[in-house]
């Protein structure tokens, strides 16, 4: 079923044409149909959502432009704080908390006419890979409903996959945005670190966290992105400055832009020959449509995912110490306070994050921090530089998104190493800090989406964006859908 994308359904509303009411209560009676066998949400906010269509409406009708996405469905991935909403991270340590605030993006969003419509389900304090690790339960797959949406931003993946909402909003910490993206068959994108604030999104890895949009397409995907990045004083690690146009260039092609296929992905250990033929097929395109297409080496990337399996559970650890039972959430009250930290993390942390906590203390611990954390980051800064490197020869840069396409439910919960592989080809960007984004480009052999991730160097969104969208413009027709999607 092929529906108007956000940006139509902006411009409509703001010429009248369709009211945010009626474009609202399209897109909740979807939800209605579906959401029980695909579990995108954890919340449905039909009052609030109401109560904004109508605000957008009342301003349409006054004569007011209620910005540029004004009566568009937007999801919220549940680490984002709406104020008076409940923000659980999926974690029963957060059950029922109610943010006295918005998240700067939540902000803005509302500022340029969305209409929030939930939060998503997720992998419990997006650690994971497959929105499996949540209290709330798993997310299917809108495509094949016996298979993961992967994480973990899965459940805002799958609300746009499923037409639930035309844009949608996660994280990205090590592929959180780009790997279910992929595994749905969406644009997913993760910007250049601090191009878009954290104020109000809840920390997995601090130096690692971002914001970024799901949407059915490109030219969307870029809309929102141009909505919520920009400086905001209550964060420090926010970029100054006018920020970069996403949508600049959409429209320019490809000619004479130089591409570099990272040979370290392309040919990296798990890639299924189904997603690296897709990969050639996508360069090839790339190359056909005029762009200067080579293979390009980054060495240090073989490391990536070690470095990062020690940086981010050090930082979560630390960031993950406030969830103690006495300033707010679950508390599991016992004799003294020692035991109440310890019964209260015990029942309120799920088996991952217990897992990611202890692996962090550790590496941060007397004796072993410069061999394990100290030494991570050194790595850290060596892929920094092997991509500044590159970057030298190259405007953008090309991999797979996803090592293969969607897994079975339950596939991997038991291993968590083959889990954490479903990251490799994401997790070089942030450790960086670049901007990247994931772009459906044809099916595997099971019929199911493969996405092509370009890659660009920091603040490089517009060129990234040109590419993507030139890729859109190259895919292969989808494959007919599967028994399992509707």
């Amino acid at each position: 079923m092929s529906s108007p994308s956000a940006a139509e359904l902006a411009a409509r509303v703001r010429r009248g044409e369709v009211t945010a009411t009626s474009v609202l209560e399209e897109h909740l009676a979807r939800v209605a149909a579906r959401e029980p066998e695909v579990h995108a949400f954890c919340l449905v906010t039909e009052d609030l959502a109401r109560a904004q269509a109508a605000e957008v409406d009342r301003r349409v009708a006054a004569g007011v432009d209620p910005g540029p996405l004004a009566g568009v469905p937007v999801a919220l991935k549940d680490l984002l704080c709406t104020k008076g909403i409940p923000t659980t991270c999926c974690s029963r340590i957060l059950a029922g908390w109610r943010p006295p605030y918005d998240a700067t993006v939540v902000r803005r969003l509302a500022a340029a006419g969305a209409v929030m419509v939930g939060k998503t389900n997720m992998d419990e304090f997006a650690m994971g890979s497959s929105t499996e690790h949540s209290a709330f339960g798993p997310t299917r797959n809108p495509r094949d409903l016996s298979r993961v949406p992967g994480g973990s931003s899965g459940g805002s993946a799958a609300a746009v996959a499923a037409g639930f909402a035309p844009l949608a909003l996660g994280s990205d910490t090590g592929g959180s945005v780009r790997q279910p993206a992929a595994l749905c068959g969406v644009v997913g994108a993760k910007p250049t670190y601090g191009l878009v604030s954290r104020f109000g999104l809840v920390a997995f890895a601090s130096s690692l966290d971002q914001v970024g949009p799901f949407a059915a397409n490109v030219a969307d995907a870029a809309l929102a992105l141009d909505v919520i990045s920009g400086h905001d004083e209550a964060d420090s690690t926010s970029l100054p400055g006018e920020p970069p146009k996403a949508s600049a260039k959409l429209g320019l092609g490809v000619e004479g832009v130089r591409v570099g296929v990272i040979a370290e992905l392309a040919e990296a250990e798990g890639i299924a020959p189904d997603v690296a033929r897709r990969l050639r097929e996508a360069a090839d395109a790339l190359a056909s449509a005029g762009a200067k297409v080579e293979e390009i080496s980054v060495p240090a990337l073989r490391y990536a995912l070690s470095a990062y399996y020690l940086i981010a559970p050090a930082e979560a650890s630390s960031n993950l110490a406030r969830y103690d039972g006495v300033r707010y959430g679950l508390r599991e009250q016992r004799a003294d306070m020692t035991e109440t930290y310890i019964a209260t993390r015990s029942a309120g942390f799920g088996p991952e994050v217990k897992r990611r906590v202890m692996l962090g203390t550790y590496a941060l611990s007397a004796g072993y921090y410069d061999a394990y954390y100290g030494k991570a980051q050194k790595v850290r800064t060596l892929i920094i530089r092997g991509f500044e490197e590159a970057y030298r020869s190259c405007d953008v840069l090309l991999s797979p998104t996803s090592p293969t396409t969607a897994f079975a439910l339950g596939a991997k919960t038991a291993d968590p190493l083959s889990m954490y592989m479903s990251d490799i080809c994401t997790i070089p960007s942030n450790l960086a800090g670049h901007p990247a984004v994931s772009v459906p480009f044809g099916t595997g052999d099971d019929g199911l989406p493969v996405g092509a991730q370009v890659l660009a160097p920091a603040l490089g969104e517009a060129e990234m964006f040109q590419v993507a969208a030139a890729l859109e413009r190259l895919a292969p027709a989808p494959a007919p859908a599967t028994g399992a999607e509707r």
